[in-house]
């Protein structure tokens, strides 16, 4: 689960790439040629044509042009969450919120499995995009939190969420990053993300209305899921 702008490729009016994304080419171009610990930022801006002072305006470090996408994502992400209606699946939105992720490494997948196969190579880039991952798994578990408020056991709900969420995905992705970005990735991620919402889709059951007398009683396992338990009570209504 990339900051402002996509990844290399968009051109200007004249044709030309903004800066922002001629510096992202010119990085990675010379992390293939060089290596990532070999290519200074001076190298970087020169190859680029342009000044440090330019660099540092889009990137705070040479780690973060490795990840040119990821604020513009986790901002689109945060935004998408925080359009939901109170009648929304909470968990179908997550998932759907995980899927904004998908479609930014699907927009280039060759810059893709180039940056896939240089954080492999790079520990300390590993380290770095762990620490991405981690921001989008808190604003999933932010939304979710604010869902389940009020809920007995609802932090925990939404975290544990939040975590199978982010799993799901990032399986599948790297799945298709494995296959050189020649897998179908929508397909893979829905597969993964099914799981999750086949074990936490479901809402705490409402309230049954019936008339007088009208009572129903069903018996589940202590600590049974939730979306067990409506299944129970649907069985129970003759819904199943």
């Amino acid at each position: 689960m990339s900051s402002s702008g996509a990844a290399p490729g968009r051109g200007d009016k004249d044709g030309k790439p903004p800066m922002r994304d001629a510096l992202v080419a010119a990085a990675f171009r010379l992390f293939l040629e060089r290596g990532y610990e070999q290519t200074t930022v001076d190298d970087i801006v020169a190859l680029a044509g342009v000044g440090r002072r330019s660099f540092f305006r889009y990137f705070p470090s040479k780690e973060d042009v490795v990840f040119p996408d990821h604020e513009r994502c986790l901002a689109d992400m945060t935004a998408f969450l925080a359009a939901g209606s109170a009648d929304t699946d909470p968990v179908r939105r997550v998932c759907d919120a995980a899927r904004l992720v998908l479609l930014m490494y699907a927009e280039n997948p060759t810059f893709s499995v180039q940056r896939y196969r240089l954080t492999r190579q790079v520990p300390g880039l590993r380290q770095y995009e762990l620490s991405v991952v981690w921001r989008y798994e808190r604003a999933l578990a932010g939304y979710l939190r604010s869902r389940y408020a009020g809920l007995r056991d609802g932090i925990l709900r939404a975290d544990v969420i939040a975590a199978a969420v982010v799993a799901a995905h990032n399986n599948a992705l790297r799945s298709w990053l494995r296959s050189d970005g020649k897998e179908d990735a929508e397909a893979a991620v829905d597969h993964a993300l099914g799981h999750v919402r086949a074990s936490f889709g479901a809402e705490p059951a409402p309230a049954v209305s019936g008339g007088p007398g009208d009572v129903v009683v069903i018996v589940s396992r202590r600590g049974a899921p939730l979306w067990r338990v409506v299944q129970e009570l649907e069985a129970a209504l003759g819904r199943g």
